[in-house]
C-alpha cells in the first residue's frame, strides 16, 4: 500500500510540474492584463458584435473575462451589471462552451491535440448557441435576480499590488490544482494496480463504442466530465501514456469534452444567477454527443478510404 501511495504521489508531482509550467505564466499574465488598458480595449472592440447575438455592450466584459480567466471571473462580472434573464442565459450558455480558453487549450496540447482546434470548436459552439437562442427565444425580458452572489471586490492599486495580486492568483491556481490532482493520481494508481480500472473501463465500453471510441479512452472521459479539462488533464496525460489511447480516440474524447466537461460543476455554478440550468445541461450533452458521433463517422470513413487506396496500390504493385 505504501508503494502505491508513493508512486501515485510522485506521478501527481510530475503532473503538477508539467501543467504548472503552462498554468502559472498564463494566469499571471491574464490577471495583470485586467488592470491595464489592454483588456478594456479588447472589450471595446467586441461591443458592436454583442448586438448581433442579442446582448448589450456590457456583456463583452463577462465574456472576455470568462474566456481569458475562468468561469467564476465571468460570473463575477455578470453580477456587476443589470442584465435580462435572456442575456444571462445566453452568456451562461456561451461561457459553458468557451471559458478559460488559454489554460484549457494549452493543457489540451499536452495530450497531443492541437490548441487551435480546441479554441475553434469552443468559440464556434458558443457563437452558434447564442445566435440560435437569440432567434428562437422571445421571452426572458425581465431583469435577472442574482441571489447571494456578491460583486464586491477590492481592486489592487499600483503596479506593485497588481503584480503581487497576479502572483497570488497564479500560486493559488497551482495549489488548487495540486489539491485535486495529487489525490486523484494516488486513487488512479490504486485502481490501476488493483485491476479496478479495467472494470470501470468495461462499464463505460458501450457508451465509448456509441461515440466511436475504444474503451481505453474511458478514464479520459470520466476525468473531463467530472473535474474538467484543466484539473482532469493530469489523468488524461497519464491515460495517453499508460492506456495506449490512440490519436483518433484522444481527438474524439477532447471534442466531446470541450463541449461538455465538468458537467456537474459548470452547471451548478449558474444556479445563483436565476436562470434555468436544465436547458444548459441538456444542450451541452446533446451537442457533445452529436458532434462526436459526426466527427467519428467522417474519421472512420476517411480511414476506410485510405485503407482501400493502400490495398489497391499493393495489388497494382503485385501485378
Amino acid at each position: 500500500m505504501n508503494g502505491i501511495l508513493k508512486r501515485g504521489f510522485l506521478q501527481g508531482l510530475i503532473t503538477i510540474w508539467t501543467l504548472g509550467k503552462v498554468i502559472f505564466p498564463i494566469t499571471l499574465i491574464v490577471t495583470i492584463l485586467q488592470f491595464t488598458p489592454v483588456l478594456p480595449w479588447i472589450i471595446e472592440q467586441l461591443e458592436p458584435i454583442m448586438g448581433l447575438i442579442g446582448l448589450s455592450g456590457e456583456a463583452a466584459v463577462p465574456l472576455v473575462l470568462g474566456n481569458t480567466l475562468n468561469l467564476y471571473a465571468g460570473i463575477a462580472a455578470i453580477v456587476s451589471f443589470d442584465f435580462s434573464v435572456k442575456e444571462v442565459f445566453i452568456m451562461a450558455m456561451m461561457l459553458s462552451f468557451s471559458h478559460n480558453l488559454f489554460i484549457e487549450s494549452a493543457v489540451a496540447t499536452r495530450v497531443g491535440v492541437r490548441w487551435w482546434i480546441i479554441v475553434a470548436i469552443r468559440l464556434f459552439l458558443a457563437l452558434l448557441t447564442a445566435v440560435v437562442i437569440n432567434l428562437l427565444w422571445s421571452g426572458g425580458a425581465g431583469q435577472a435576480q442574482y441571489g447571494l452572489i456578491s460583486a464586491t471586490k477590492v481592486a489592487p492599486i499600483g503596479w506593485g499590488e497588481i503584480i503581487v495580486h497576479g502572483m497570488e492568483t497564479a500560486v493559488i491556481a497551482i495549489l488548487q490544482l495540486a489539491l485535486i490532482v495529487i489525490p486523484l493520481m494516488i486513487i488512479m494508481q490504486f485502481l490501476r494496480e488493483k485491476g479496478w480500472l479495467t472494470m470501470l473501463s468495461n462499464l463505460f465500453a458501450p457508451f465509448m463504442r456509441f461515440l466511436g471510441m475504444d474503451k481505453n479512452a474511458s478514464m479520459t472521459m470520466v476525468a473531463g466530465l467530472t473535474i474538467g479539462l484543466a484539473f482532469g488533464a493530469g489523468l488524461m496525460i497519464q491515460a495517453v501514456k499508460e492506456d495506449g489511447v490512440s490519436k483518433k480516440d484522444m481527438y474524439l474524447a477532447l471534442i466531446f469534452l470541450v463541449s461538455c466537461h465538468a458537467v456537474v460543476e459548470d452547471t451548478l455554478v449558474f444556479i445563483p444567477l436565476g436562470i434555468p440550468v436544465w436547458p444548459l445541461l441538456i444542450i451541452r450533452l446533446s451537442t457533445a454527443i452529436i458532434m462526436t458521433i459526426i466527427v467519428a463517422f467522417f474519421w472512420r470513413r476517411a480511414e476506410n478510404n485510405k485503407r482501400k487506396e493502400t490495398t489497391n496500390e499493393h495489388r497494382y504493385g503485385t501485378f
